[in-house]
C-alpha cells in the first residue's frame, strides 16, 4: 500500500529541478500512506513527473521500490494497492518464456504482464485493489487506472497549467498554482448523502476516477483545462445484468459450498504478506465470516481487533470477544476513552480531506490506530451488506414502494409539490409540549415519496439526510440517483437497491472511510468479500437465497454456521457507530457550538443557516435526535475551517 502523485506539464516549460521540487512536495503530503521510503521520476523533456511513498508489504527489499520500469523499459509505473493473484500470474508468464526477475514484488509481475499482453488484456487478469499511473514511453501517453470496486482512490484535474493526480486531494493542494474552488453541486449532494459522489469532488474541475475506469493522457495532444474522458474497462451494470440471466440454480448447501470455496480462496490470497497481519472483528456477520475463514486457513492464531463503547446500544465488543474465543484468535479490544470524541473530530478534516460525514468514521479511525500497534495489514468485512442484501432499509423501501404505487400513479410532479412548501414550513411551528410535532416535515416527506417514480427514488429517501421542509441546500443535481441510465435492468426492486449501493454508497462512502482511516495510521486494509469472483457469484444468487424477509445475508450466515454456533451471531444488526447524539450534547457540544454559531454560519455561503440552527436548538434540548443532519454540517464546517477554503 502506498501513496502516488503525478504532474504532467503539457507545455514542457518546467525545469527538471522545479518538477522534482513540485512532485516531492506533493508526495510529502502523503507520508502517512508510505512512511517506509520515497522516490520520484522526472522526465522534463516529456513533461512527466511521478512521485511515490512506500508502505512496504510485499518484497520489503529495494527491488520492490517504485517508480518501477518494465523489463523492456517501455512502461514506467507507480501504483497503490495489491495484486492478490501475482503468484499465479508469475507462473503463467514464466510458462510463456523465461523472465529474469529482479525481485519478488507484485508490481514487477504486473508490469511484465502489461509488457507481454498489453494494458487492456492485463487488466482483465488482475485480481486486486489498485490505483495505477502507467507511463507508456513508446506511445507517449499516461494511463490512470482504478480497480473494479473502487477500493483504492485516485484524484485528478488541473492546477493552473499543470495536469495533476494523486491518491488524496491534499497532495494536489501542495502543487504550485493550486486554486481550490468549492463546487456548489458537490455541496448539495454531500448534504443529501454525507459523501460526494464520483466522479465529482468538493473542488471545481477536480475529479475522482470512477471504479473500473481508465483515462489516458496523450502527451502530444493535451488541452490545458480539459479533462480526459474516462473509459470503463469493467462495467458493473453489465456484470450484474449478465449474472441475473445466469442465475445459480443449486441447492442451499451447494450455494454455501461454493461461497465457502470462493471465500477460502479470496481470504487465503489476502493473507499473503511479508509483514504482520490481522482482522477487524466487530462481531457482525461479515467480519465474523472473514475471521472464521482466515483462522481456518492459518496455522497460527489470527490477531483480531475491536472497539468497545460504554453505551450498550452501540457496543458490539462482547459479541466480538465471544466469537474470537470460539475461533481461538488472539483478540485485542480497545474501549473508547472519555476524551476520544474531541481528539477524533479535530483530526477528521485532515484524514478526510474533503467533506465526509459517515459517523462510523470516528470508531474506524480508533480501530485502525489500535490495530496498527500490532500489525501492518488488516482484513475487513466490507461489502457484505451490499452484495448479500444485508440492510433492513431495502425491505422497508420495497414495502413503501408497494404501498404507495396506487398513489404514485396519480400524484402531481415534484414542481407542484415544491411550490406548496410554504404550508409545511408553517405547520412545523406547531408543537405539543416540549417536543415539536414537525408535522410539516412529515407532510414534505410524504409528498416527496408519493412523487417517486421508481423504487430507486423511494430508496434514495431512505439514504438521504435533510429531508425537511426547510432545507439548507438545493436538491442534488449529481450522483447515482440523478443518472437513470445507470440503473441496472433487474426485475426485483430490492436487487436494484443493493446494486445502487454497490456502485455508489460502497465506493464513495464505505471504501473511502476504510481507506482514509487505515492509511492515516499507515495500515493497509483488505476486503476479501470484494474479490470480483465473489461479487459475480453474489449477483448470480436469486434474491430468496440472499434474504427471505426474516433472514438477511443468508449465504454468509450459512458459511459462518459451519465455524461458529448460530447463537453467537444471530442478533439484530448494529451499525458501527458511536453514541454521537449524546456526544453532541456532551463532550462535543462546545466544539459544535463554535462551528454552528451565528458568526460561523454567516460566513458559509453554501447553505442556508436557518434550518441548521433550528435543528441544533432542538437537538441540544434533547427533544429530537438530529445527529445525522448536524454531522453533515459540522464536518463541512470543520473541513472548510481547517483548509481555509
Amino acid at each position: 500500500m502506498c501513496g502516488i502523485t503525478g504532474v504532467i506539464d503539457p507545455k514542457r516549460e518546467t525545469a527538471p529541478d522545479i518538477l522534482t521540487r513540485n512532485i516531492t512536495a506533493m508526495s510529502d503530503r502523503l507520508l502517512h500512506r508510505g512512511p517506509d521510503a520515497s522516490d520520484v521520476f522526472v522526465d522534463a523533456d516529456k513533461g512527466v513527473a511521478f512521485g511515490f511513498r512506500r508502505l512496504a508489504i510485499q518484497d520489503l527489499s529495494p527491488t520492490g521500490m517504485q517508480p518501477m520500469t518494465s523489463p523492456d523499459g517501455r512502461f514506467l509505473c507507480i501504483y497503490n494497492g495489491e495484486i492478490y493473484n501475482f503468484r499465479e500470474l508469475k507462473r503463467d508468464l514464466e510458462g510463456r518464456g523465461a523472465i529474469k526477475w529482479r525481485g519478488s514484488s507484485d508490481t514487477e509481475v504486473m508490469l511484465a504482464l502489461i509488457e507481454r499482453d498489453g494494458v487492456e488484456a492485463a487488466l482483465e487478469k488482475l485480481d486486486g485493489m489498485f490505483a495505477v499511473a502507467l507511463f507508456d514511453r513508446k506511445k507517449g501517453v499516461v494511463h490512470l487506472i482504478r480497480d473494479r470496486m473502487g477500493e483504492k482512490p485516485l484524484y485528478y484535474g488541473w492546477s493552473g497549467n499543470l495536469f495533476v493526480f494523486a491518491s488524496e486531494l491534499k497532495a494536489l493542494t501542495a502543487c504550485p498554482g493550486w486554486r481550490g474552488t468549492i463546487e456548489q453541486d458537490a455541496v448539495d449532494a454531500y448534504m443529501r448523502y454525507a459523501y460526494i459522489p464520483a466522479p465529482h469532488t468538493i473542488y471545481r474541475g477536480i475529479r475522482k476516477l470512477p471504479p473500473g475506469h481508465m483515462i489516458t493522457v496523450d502527451l502530444e495532444n493535451v488541452t490545458a483545462g480539459a479533462l480526459p474522458a474516462s473509459d470503463a474497462y469493467w462495467n458493473a451494470r453489465a456484470e450484474v445484468e449478465v449474472a441475473a440471466r445466469e442465475r445459480f440454480d443449486g441447492s442451499e448447501d451447494e450455494m454455501a459450498d461454493e461461497l465457502e470455496k470462493l471465500l477460502t480462496h479470496s481470504v487465503g490470497r489476502r493473507l499473503i504478506s511479508d509483514v504482520p497481519l490481522g482482522v477487524f472483528l466487530s462481531g457482525g456477520i461479515d467480519s465474523s465470516t472473514v475471521t472464521a475463514v482466515a483462522q481456518s486457513v492459518s496455522s497460527n492464531p489470527i490477531k483480531t481487533f475491536t472497539i468497545g463503547f460504554d453505551d450498550a446500544r452501540f457496543d458490539e465488543s462482547k459479541s466480538a470477544a465471544r466469537i474470537a474465543q470460539h475461533l481461538g484468535t488472539e483478540h485485542h479490544e480497545l474501549p473508547a476513552s472519555a476524551d476520544a470524541p474531541l481528539n477524533l473530530v479535530e483530526r477528521m478534516p485532515d484524514v478526510y480531506d474533503e467533506p465526509f460525514a459517515d459517523v462510523s468514521q470516528l470508531p474506524t479511525l480508533l480501530l485502525s490506530e489500535l490495530t496498527r500497534k500490532h500489525v501492518t495489514v488488516a482484513l475487513s468485512g466490507d461489502g457484505g451488506d451490499e452484495l448479500f442484501i444485508g440492510y433492513p432499509r431495502y425491505l422497508s423501501a420495497e414495502s413503501k414502494w408497494h404501498s404507495k404505487r396506487g398513489v404514485l400513479a396519480c400524484t402531481a410532479g415534484r414542481a407542484g409539490m415544491v411550490s406548496g412548501l410554504l404550508a409545511p414550513r408553517a405547520i412545523n411551528r406547531l408543537s405539543l409540549g416540549r417536543r415539536p410535532w414537525r408535522l410539516g416535515d412529515k407532510l414534505y416527506r410524504y409528498t416527496m415519496d408519493t412523487n417517486a417514480a421508481t423504487p430507486e427514488s423511494v430508496y434514495e429517501a431512505f439514504v438521504s439526510r435533510w429531508r425537511t421542509a426547510a432545507q439548507p441546500c438545493a436538491e442534488p443535481a449529481i450522483g447515482f440517483f440523478r443518472q437513470p441510465s445507470g440503473f441496472a435492468q433487474l426485475s426485483d426492486p430490492v436487487e436494484r437497491m443493493s446494486y445502487a449501493d454497490a456502485v455508489s454508497y460502497l465506493p464513495d462512502d464505505l471504501l473511502v472511510k476504510i481507506d482514509r482511516a487505515t492509511m492515516a495510521v499507515s495500515l493497509e486494509g483488505r476486503a476479501p468479500l470484494l474479490d470480483h469472483a465473489i461479487v459475480r457469484f453474489a449477483w448470480r444468487l436469486p434474491r430468496l437465497m440472499r434474504e427471505n424477509g426474516s433472514v438477511t445475508k443468508r449465504p454468509l450466515r450459512a458459511v459462518l454456521r459451519r465455524y461458529v454456533p448460530e447463537e453467537l451471531f444471530d442478533k439484530p444488526k448494529q451499525g458501527f457507530e458511536p453514541p454521537l447524539g449524546d456526544w453532541l450534547r456532551g463532550p462535543l457540544r462546545e466544539w459544535a457550538e463554535n462551528l454552528l454559531s451565528q458568526k460561523a454560519m454567516a460566513d458559509t455561503p453554501y447553505f442556508d443557516p436557518a434550518p441548521v440552527q433550528a435543528v441544533w436548538k432542538e437537538h441540544k434540548a434533547g427533544v429530537r435526535d438530529w445527529r445525522f443532519e448536524l454531522w453533515n454540517v459540522l464536518m463541512f464546517q470543520a473541513w472548510r475551517q481547517a483548509w481555509r477554503v
